[in-house]
């Protein structure tokens, strides 16, 4: 508990520097939330690249706001919103013009996903399925709009609870729980169409020995 409340009046104190132009206590800012930036706009963008410049924007744009930062709220949730913001006018831009290509290499700060989805103890077909449903639910993501794309993202790939998704978007805590709901019936009748198109019926985990037909 003592750990937890140094911790915290650090970051304060950080915010409250970096708030008066301190650029040292803006770049650990940086450093201690660079991780999250980038891993949200990996999976927003789908593109490293992408994802390496949006971070860059999302950092300039937190700097030049750094002094409007209401301390009511957490650090953490305020750059996940210029973050997500930022994705969505860049995708909003691109609308139409994007295509999509299983050639781009998805990597965060653990690794690639395919690697990582490739290290977890599979056998070697469950973890070639494992990487086909990774991809499929990342070409599934392109079809979306943007307001399923975020809520999906933040719950599902980056784990964040409903309250903090509402803090962060601004919605109510309703609506996020509706938004992700129906982001996630639209990624699985996606994905269907993706298995129809090529030819491939629906998986089923195998039953246990034993059990009835």
């Amino acid at each position: 508990m003592a750990i937890e409340a140094s911790a915290e009046q650090g970051m304060k104190q950080l915010i409250s520097r970096a708030k008066q132009g301190d650029m040292t206590a803006f770049e650990r800012l940086v450093e201690q939330h660079e991780k999250i930036v980038y891993n949200v706009t990996l999976k927003m963008m789908n593109h490293s690249e992408d994802a390496k410049d949006i971070s860059q924007e999302v950092w300039i744009k937190a700097y030049r706001s750094i002094e409007n930062f209401d301390e009511r709220s957490a650090f953490s949730t305020w750059i996940y919103r210029i973050a997500v913001n930022t994705c969505i006018d860049e995708m909003r831009k691109r609308k139409g013009k994007q295509c999509f290509s299983l050639d781009n290499e998805l990597e965060d700060d653990e690794g690639s996903w395919k690697q990582e989805i490739a290290d977890k103890g599979d056998t070697p077909e469950e973890s070639l399925m494992r990487k086909e449903m990774e991809n499929e639910i990342v070409m599934a993501l392109e079809t979306i709009s943007e307001d399923y794309k975020t809520v999906f993202v933040l719950r599902d790939m980056q784990g964040l609870s409903y309250e903090e998704i509402a803090e962060i978007t601004g919605l109510a805590l309703g609506t996020v729980k509706s938004r992700i709901s129906r982001a996630r019936n639209n990624l699985k009748e996606e994905i269907l169409n993706i298995w129809e198109r090529n030819g491939r019926k629906p998986r089923h985990k195998n039953r246990k020995e034993g059990s009835n037909p």
